[in-house]
């Protein structure tokens, strides 16, 4: 086991996962090795994030993805200790409403809901949501949503009048199980997302960017939480490509992309260029639509952003190196990784076996001789499997 020391305390490293349900399969760009994203999909999906060690997993948001809510509630009653990562949208719902759904789902899941804030970065997306904001504005009406949305989880009566909301006698009934509310998580890169962070957020989110840009955005962040009197943890959002050897790794990375040809290379990148999110013009500055030179830090490979919005890029290698990549990004701050590789579920089990053993994740799951089922098929119908080769 490899362990994490900050500032010379030892700390758990929390690692979840992904529930892809704008679609999956095991190659992007194509219909090839598609796979439908099936109730039943998810639902293996799930039980797989709950029994592994994950602590939980995020759920995308946006009108490519089915809807957040109703998915992580339809998976509550199918698993035991995993969290759901589940976003509120300022400007497309009001903050009680939001309020009032969350403290349900915390309630309902027993204490296992965390927050994504999505402020959004899509102005065509956003206008087709009736919102016509423009970047910093919408940072604006977010500050309101969560100056609300905060106090009203924590049992006060809201009286608010702003530029985006007049709340009168705001309450909630029925409070959440955790206290003062559920974690909040919040990703943006632009100097108005970093504000709203710095006063109100728990957890700040980064995409997968190369080591020295993240920690300038770490003591950035860091810097005006401290100005605000708080302090922030901090994430960060990766794709995994993890093999037994670092060769095999990069040829998965390869035939990731193996059908992707320069028309729908080029029409992603024009989709993707029209947000005005910070965050996805410096993912799409990491490989400037072509895939000459996709490395673009040690183990950082960059060909995923190629065609898919927001987090685009992994870790690539055999266990050992990939572990030590996520070390670097602990020593720069960050405890908390969420990780996906493609298809979902496989991979879900690969990196589970492969890079668990390897970092200080805060589950404990039952050791092998505890559990029901013999780990590894019996030799010869007589002998039970060990690690000796």
């Amino acid at each position: 086991m490899l362990f994490v020391l900050l500032v010379g305390v030892l700390i758990d490293m929390d690692v979840l996962w992904f529930l892809p349900t704008h679609g999956d399969g095991r190659y992007l760009g194509t219909a090839i090795g598609g796979r439908a994203v099936t109730p039943e999909y998810l639902k293996q999906l799930a039980i797989a994030v709950d029994s592994l060690g994950y602590v939980g997993a995020l759920i995308p948001t946006g009108r490519s993805c089915e809807d957040a809510w109703v998915i992580a509630s339809s998976l509550i009653h199918v698993t035991k200790r995993m969290k759901f990562l589940v976003a509120v949208r300022p400007g497309l719902s009001s903050p009680s409403v939001s309020a009032r759904m969350a403290a349900t789902f915390d309630r309902l899941s027993h204490g296992r809901l965390l927050v994504n804030v999505v402020t959004g970065g899509d102005p065509v997306e956003l206008a087709g949501e009736g919102l016509h904001l423009a970047h910093d504005t919408r940072y604006e009406l977010t500050n309101e949503f969560l100056s609300i949305w905060r106090e009203i989880m924590s049992g006060e009566v809201v009286n608010f009048k702003g530029e985006h909301f007049d709340i009168q006698g705001g309450k909630l009934l029925f409070p959440p199980v955790q206290t003062p509310y559920p974690p909040l998580y919040f990703g943006g890169s632009s100097p108005a997302a970093k504000q709203v962070a710095a006063k109100h957020i728990d957890l700040y989110l980064t995409w997968g960017e190369p080591p020295q840009q993240v920690a300038e955005k770490i003591a950035s962040v860091r810097q005006l939480a401290e100005e605000q009197g708080r302090t922030v943890r901090f994430g960060i959002r990766l794709h995994v490509i993890v093999r037994e050897t670092a060769s095999d790794a990069w040829q998965a990375a390869e035939e990731l992309i193996q059908y992707l040809d320069d028309e729908t290379i080029a029409a992603a990148q024009k989709a993707l260029s029209r947000t005005d999110s910070e965050g996805q013009r410096r993912m799409q500055q990491l490989h400037n639509g072509g895939r000459e030179a996709l490395e673009i830090s040690p183990n950082l490979w960059a060909g995923v952003g190629l065609v898919r919005g927001g987090a685009g890029t992994a870790l690539v290698g055999d266990a050992d190196t990939v572990a030590e990549r996520m070390l670097e990004y602990t020593e720069l701050g960050i405890d908390t990784f969420i990780l996906s590789g493609y298809p979902h579920l496989e991979e879900a089990y690969r990196v589970a076996e492969l890079l668990f053993p390897k970092l200080p994740v805060g589950v404990t799951l039952p050791p092998p001789s505890l559990q029901i089922s013999p780990v590894g098929e019996v030799i010869a119908n007589e002998r039970i499997p060990t690690n000796a080769s």
